[in-house]
Formats: C-alpha cells, sequence, structure tokens
C-alpha cells in the first residue's frame, strides 16, 4: 500500500494547518483583546494551551508529560529543550501548566498571515543578523520577567538535520538565565521529530512523550559559568535521548 503513503501524508500535513489556523479564527475576538496589553498575557497563555491541545488531539497524538512537580508557584524560569518539529511550540505550551512563559524565536515567522500577527505581539523577536536585535531580546526579557513570567528558548538555534540527534546549543538561554538567575528547567522531547518532522511527507498519530528534568540553579554564578552551565544542560537531554534509542 506504499501508493497510498504519499497522498495519505498530504492530507495529513493539510489538516495539521488546517487544525492550527481553524482555532485561532474562531478565537481571534478573544485573542486580540487579550494581546492588546501585556496585563492580560496569562488569559491569553490560556487560550493558547487550549489551542495547542485542539493541535496534539486532533492530529491524533497522545502526549504525556513527566516532572512538572519541578515547577514552584511564583518562581520564573528559563525553559529549554531540543528542537525537531513545528509541534514542539504546543508540546511546550502542554507541558507547562500554571507558569505563562514567553517564547524567544525567529523573527521571520512574523511574515506568516495571521500567525504572524499574534506571534509578533506576544514573542520576543530576534533577528539573529543583527547583533542590536540579539542584544535587544536581553532588555525585553528582563521586561518579561519582571512581570513574572518565564523565557522559553530551543537553545539549538533552528532545527537540526534528520540525521542530528541534537544540535550544538547557543549561548543566548544561558546568559540570560545567569544575568537573571533564573532556574533552568530543561526538557526532552521524544517523539515529535517521528510524529511530525520538517520532511514533508512524513508523520504519523501515535505516542508524543516529554521529561521535565530537575532544575539547574543558576544562582551566584556568573558568565564564566556559561560554558559549563550550558554543556550540563546539553549533556541532560543529549543522554536521554540517546537512552530512549537503545
Amino acid at each position: 500500500m506504499n501508493f497510498l503513503k504519499y497522498p495519505l501524508t498530504l492530507l495529513y500535513r493539510i489538516w495539521f494547518y488546517i487544525l492550527v489556523l481553524v482555532p485561532i479564527l474562531v478565537l481571534f475576538p478573544l485573542i486580540f483583546i487579550t494581546i492588546y496589553k501585556e496585563k492580560t498575557y496569562p488569559l491569553f497563555f490560556k487560550i493558547a494551551r487550549l489551542w495547542a491541545k485542539v493541535v496534539l488531539v486532533g492530529m491524533g497524538f497522545r502526549y504525556s508529560i513527566k516532572g512538572q512537580e519541578f515547577f514552584e508557584e511564583g518562581k520564573s524560569y528559563m525553559l529549554v529543550a531540543n528542537h525537531t518539529s513545528m509541534t514542539d511550540i504546543m508540546l511546550m505550551l502542554i507541558a507547562v501548566q500554571n507558569h505563562p512563559f514567553v517564547f524567544v524565536g525567529k523573527k521571520e515567522l512574523e511574515r506568516i498571515p495571521i500567525f504572524g500577527f499574534i506571534y509578533k505581539r506576544v514573542c520576543i523577536m530576534v533577528d539573529r543578523n543583527s547583533s542590536k536585535s540579539r542584544y535587544e531580546v536581553f532588555e525585553r526579557a528582563q521586561k518579561r520577567i519582571n512581570q513574572g513570567l518565564s523565557i522559553c528558548i530551543f537553545p539549538e538555534g533552528g532545527v537540526p538535520e534528520e540525521h542530528i540527534i541534537l544540535d550544538e546549543f547557543k549561548d543566548g538561554a544561558f546568559r540570560i538565565a545567569i544575568e537573571h538567575e533564573l532556574a533552568i528547567l530543561p526538557m526532552t522531547f521524544y517523539d515529535n521529530k517521528k510524529r511530525f518532522s520538517y520532511t514533508f511527507f512524513s508523520g504519523s498519530p501515535g505516542k508524543m512523550r516529554a521529561k521535565i528534568h530537575p532544575p539547574v540553579y543558576t544562582k551566584g554564578l556568573t558568565l564564566e559559568n556559561k560554558n559549563t552551565v550550558k554543556h550540563q544542560v546539553r549533556e541532560l537531554i543529549l543522554t536521554d535521548l540517546e537512552n530512549d534509542l537503545t
């Protein structure tokens, strides 16, 4: 039945984009109200989590999250995870229940119709080709942390090629965490590449697991410790991914 693979996968991909877009269109008036002012962001976060559930459940993904007990009430965190799929955004929103956070993401995504309008109002955007833009990320992150929000960065800086288990990490997440003494919560997303990778004719319903690891604390550290912390977090996620493959 290989001759059915490509048309069925194409329909599956189209269905994904329908699930992403339709809830946004239906909820757009409420979304617009909640992104108009920064103080209503926690309400937007609840809407975003609902949207994420619709997408993942609608795609037939059975998600499970381990380690949510590591979150402490009233604390801001630096959230990091491996990046393999468009569904990483949805799974991150599901994994973090009661701690609203802000994504740091590529500026290019603001060009996407409708989604881009929302994206540039709720995310910290960075133009990786501009040193000024990268510097301004730290200022905007400080503002969001002061509002009691956490920050989420996929530290690989993009989605690596299919054969790479985990790419090298960029400095940004760890620099922000140390400068603001944020505990880092590393997460492993085990199945997203298998479920819905960036290879177009691929993907299928099934399990989608995430594990939140114990926090890596940065209080008292300086930027001289940045590479050590970065290596520690990367090795934690990489070892977890490699163990899952065996």
